[in-house]
């Protein structure tokens, strides 16, 4: 009767046992089931294409220009330009004459080239515009010898620039020609002209002081002849 009641004793214990395993069995099974589960592809995607009419809408009416709105045009710096220092001002100078700056060396008795040299201590080559040679030939025989000085070799003569071909006044004509190339020196001394010109950056002055040539706004003419302002 010992033996059958022990027997039946592990009978039940394995039992309880098989029914844990297969338990923990049957659980182990669900979630490899549930691991091995193939999602479903959709097939035939397409994406979703915009309808030009929401786009119209999302502008808020901001794309739409106003009757009359002129569109504006900005100037570009150019490239050598490093804020109001311009680099590509260097010996040989090239130095723009205005008509008035030929009439004030006459009277202080100043030879360009030689003036020119003496300021800037290197070399220059002194340009004259047609507007320029128009005016002076305008004044008639009082200004003879400016315009001598200014049909000399030695000058390099500079047509006017497409947007002021048929300009005789030359104050627009330099002022055009030195917003495009911004490789000049302007001597004058016109005051309206000198006050036109430094609103352009990185574009010297050179003007008469005290019977000799001075340049304003050009650091390295300092260590010549002209005076430090």
């Amino acid at each position: 009767g010992g033996l059958q009641t022990r027997r039946k004793g592990g009978g039940r214990k394995g039992r309880g046992r098989s029914l844990s395993e297969t338990g923990s069995g049957g659980k182990g099974g669900d979630e490899q089931a549930m691991g091995r589960a193939k999602k479903v592809r959709k097939f035939a995607e397409v994406k979703r294409l915009l309808n030009p009419k929401e786009l119209k809408n999302t502008d808020g009416g901001k794309g739409k220009k106003k009757k009359g709105e002129e569109i504006r045009h900005v100037d570009k710096t150019p490239s050598a330009l490093f804020f109001k220092y311009n680099s590509a001002l260097g010996p040989p100078y090239r130095v723009i004459i205005d008509t008035n700056f030929i009439n004030f060396s006459i009277k202080n008795k100043i030879d360009l080239m030689q003036g020119m040299v003496d300021c800037l201590y290197a070399k220059c080559i002194p340009c004259i515009c047609d507007a320029v040679l128009a005016e002076l030939e305008k004044l008639g025989d009082k200004y003879r010898i400016a315009l001598r000085i200014a049909k000399d070799k030695r000058f390099e003569r500079i047509p006017n620039p497409p947007g002021c071909q048929e300009s005789t006044y030359a104050d627009d004509v330099i002022v055009e020609i030195v917003r495009q190339h911004r490789c000049y020196i302007v001597a004058t001394c016109d005051r309206d002209l000198k006050r036109r010109i430094r609103k352009i950056p990185g574009v010297p002055i050179m003007f008469v002081h005290n019977h000799r040539y001075s340049v304003e706004r050009l650091p390295e003419a300092t260590m010549g002849g002209a005076p430090r302002f």
